[in-house]
This record gives structure tokens, sequence and C-alpha cells, in this order.
């Protein structure tokens, strides 16, 4: 019994003991991540990139990382590994690493290039119409095996007529409202009642991302100009003296547009809204054989316009060519300069001109090429949604049939397979 006691204290205070200095402290318990929405986006990634979780100061909870490690790295550092990232998926993984991080990723200064592709977007449509519950398909790239199925409530119970894509938000109008839905997630948002019928729309324009304080809808119309700026009540509606405006890109902050008949304007928003149009003077031998509406595309530095151009006699059997011309701001007036080929550039465009057109630099760093032009297909098999085309080689028949019957209804269109890069790419100053 004697034993038994003496035991049971020396038990006793070895529990009662501190815990020696070179002993490691368990680690501290990790917060399991919210789960996701359900109620704005259908579900997900099939095999999501791995993340970090931080606590509210910004570092990760890591015990190996130590503290504020993440935090703690500079800015110039930052914007270094984010002009490395060659998919959208690391991407994500980047800014969903810590606070810090994301408000670094906010201001990715214009020096730098993204050098990771948009992602292709494939709508399940029915007639031409959006479905009831309408679903689309998102693929990366760089990373075909993480497909994101999204899905968004019904838009409106009245038929529906799409207007183009910008800053990450598929635009839509019926016969009293706009539409603005976000590719990634599927949320929406309503602007003010319009004033006059939407079915006389025929293309719509997100100047900048929602978040910002500059950020306004323009809609066109064969007549008229329609300006919201987000978070006021009303719109603004100017008369269009021209040609409709077929598409707009965004270069070197300025707003850049081409009309139906290849005319190149200046869109100013303030004070108030205005479209000047812009001498150029265009190369002898640009305009042989039949043409289909060219794409404007910002790459890097240069401003480009990219021409598919048919022999009249062979369209229907032949291969057409995709020609690309430099806008030269050297001289006045500008002129378009022919290019050979593109270097290290890769092209990313759609056969609606209402939507984004984008450029990739390196892309052999995701798997791509450069001196290609990424097109989406028409083809149902999901292992090849687009098409690649080197530049100065044939263009398949199929492509540029499918190009030439788009532009000629582009103010009507239904949405198609196009490219995009989600809101919370566009919301980067670039």
């Amino acid at each position: 019994m004697a034993g038994g006691s003496s035991r049971r204290r020396r038990r006793s205070r070895l529990r009662a003991r501190p815990p020696q200095a070179d002993e490691p402290s368990p680690p501290p318990p990790v917060a399991a991540p919210a789960p996701a929405s359900l109620g704005i986006r259908e579900s997900a990634v099939e095999e999501g990139p791995s993340k970090r979780t931080c606590d509210a100061s910004g570092s990760t909870s890591s015990p190996s990382s130590g503290s504020h490690a993440w935090d703690n790295l500079l800015d110039s550092m930052l914007h270094q590994i984010i002009a490395l990232i060659s998919s959208f998926h690391d991407f994500l993984a980047f800014t969903g690493t810590c606070r810090s991080w994301r408000a670094v990723a906010s201001s990715f200064p214009s020096v730098y290039t993204f050098t990771f592709p948009p992602l292709h977007l494939k709508p399940d449509i029915s007639h031409g119409i959006l479905n009831s519950n309408p679903k689309w398909k998102l693929v990366d790239p760089a990373k075909k095996a993480l497909s994101l199925r999204c899905s968004v409530p019904r838009i409106t119970p009245c038929r529906t007529r799409y207007l183009g894509c910008s800053n990450g938000y598929l635009i839509f109008s019926d016969r009293e409202h706009c539409h603005l839905v976000d590719v990634y997630t599927g949320a929406k948002v309503k602007p003010p009642k319009l004033q006059s019928d939407g079915n006389s729309l025929i293309y719509g324009l997100l100047v900048a991302p929602l978040s910002s304080p500059n950020s306004h809808l323009i809609l066109f119309s064969k007549t008229s100009i329609l300006q919201w700026q987000v978070g006021t009540n009303s719109w603004t509606e100017y008369p269009l003296v021209g040609e409709p405006i077929l598409q707009v890109v965004f270069f070197k902050g300025q707003v850049f547009a081409m009309d139906f008949v290849q005319r190149l304007h200046t869109i100013h928003i303030v004070p108030q809204l205005s479209i000047q149009e812009v001498a150029v003077v265009w190369e002898e031998g640009m305009l042989v054989g039949l043409h289909s509406k060219p794409w404007l595309v910002v790459c890097g530095d240069m401003l480009l316009l990219v021409d598919l151009s048919v022999s009249m006699d062979l369209l229907f059997g032949f291969p057409g060519t995709f020609q690309i011309f430099r806008l030269d701001f050297s001289d006045e007036p500008a002129k378009w300069v022919k290019m050979q080929k593109l270097d290290n550039w890769a092209l990313f465009l759609a056969n609606d001109r209402r939507t984004s057109t984008f450029s990739c630099m390196n892309p052999e760093r995701w798997g791509g090429k450069s001196n290609y032009i990424y097109v989406p297909t028409a083809s149902e098999d999901d292992d090849e949604p687009w098409t690649a085309i080197k530049v100065g080689q044939p263009v398949p028949s199929s492509t540029h049939r499918m190009s030439f019957s788009s532009a000629a209804t582009a103010h009507s269109s239904p949405l198609n397979s196009l490219w995009v890069l989600p809101n919370l790419v566009c919301g980067v100053q670039l």
C-alpha cells in the first residue's frame, strides 16, 4: 500500500511539472474554412488549388511559417511573383493566401503584364435564349482538368438579349431592364429601369469594375447611347451620330471604339460622354479580298487590329488568313502598320466582336504557343473547345465561315463561347 501511494505521488508531481523550454508546444488549432455559398454559384472546381488560411492580422496560421512571415514580404517582391503566375487558379491561390497578399494583387502596377490566359466560357443555351436556370462552364487553358460549372437564378421572366461581356460581367437586357451577371460567381446586378425599349439595344460595355468609383455602364443602340454611373438611380441618354459601335477596348488609359465601317474613335466619359473620331491611315493593300469585321486587341504597349480576309471566290471552300496590324502613333495621323508575326505573344479572339479580346505574353509558360491566335470552336467536344491558329497559316474554313456569319449579325447574336477574365482579375490595375 505504501509503495502504491508513493507511485501515485510521483505521477502527480510529473503531471504538475511545467513543460521544459526545449519541449515544443502543440500548434494552435487551424480554423476550418467557411463553406462556399451555394446560393449564387453552383459548385465548383472539381480539383481546387491549395490555399493558406490566414488569421485576422494577415499572417498564416501554420506553425512552421513564423509570425507575420507572409505578411512581411515586400510589395515589390510579391509583384514579381504575380508576374510569374501562369494560370488563373494559381492567381486565385495567391489572393487567397492572406489579406495583405490580396491587397497587393489589387495594386498590381501596370508596368507588369499577366502571363496567364483568360478562361474559356461555354454557355448552356437552348435555341439561342438563356435557360430559366442558366449555366455555363469555365475552363482554364493552363489547367484543363480544373473546370468550373456556374449557374445563376433566373435572370428575368422576359426574353433577354445578349449585349456583350466586359470587366468580368455578362451583360443582358430585356424590354425594361439591363442585367449584369458575374461570370465567376453568378452574382447579379440590376441597374435602374431603362428609359427606352431595351430590345433596341445592340451592345453593352462596363467601363470599369463595379468596385471602381469611376465605373460606368454604357449601352449602345443604333441611334443613341445610354450611360449609367454605378451607384446612381438614373440613366443619361445621348444621341449617336454616325455608325453604331461594334467593339471597345481600353488602351493606355483611353477608351477606343471601332464602328461598323471600321472607323476608330475614342470615347470620353467625363465631364460628359462624348465620342471623337481618330484620324487613321490604312496601309495600302489592307482591304484586299472579302473581309470579316476586324478585332481590336490590346497587346502590351501595342494596339492591334486583327483582320480575317478570304478571297471572294474561295470563301466557301478554302481557308482564309489572319492579318495583324499595329497602330503607329509616332506620326499624325496615326497609321496601321502590318506585322508579320506576334513574337512571344498569343491572342484570344471570339467570333462575337462585342466580347473582350485578350493577349498573353510567353504562353509557353502554361503550355500555349507564341505567335498563335486562339479562337473558340463550335464543336461539342469538351476536350477541344477552341482552336489555335498560327499567324500566317491558313485559317480553317469552318472557323472563318463562323466568323463571317457572326460579324454579319453582330447586333443580334446570342451568347456563344467566348474568352473571359473574372472580376477578381479585372479589378487589378492593368
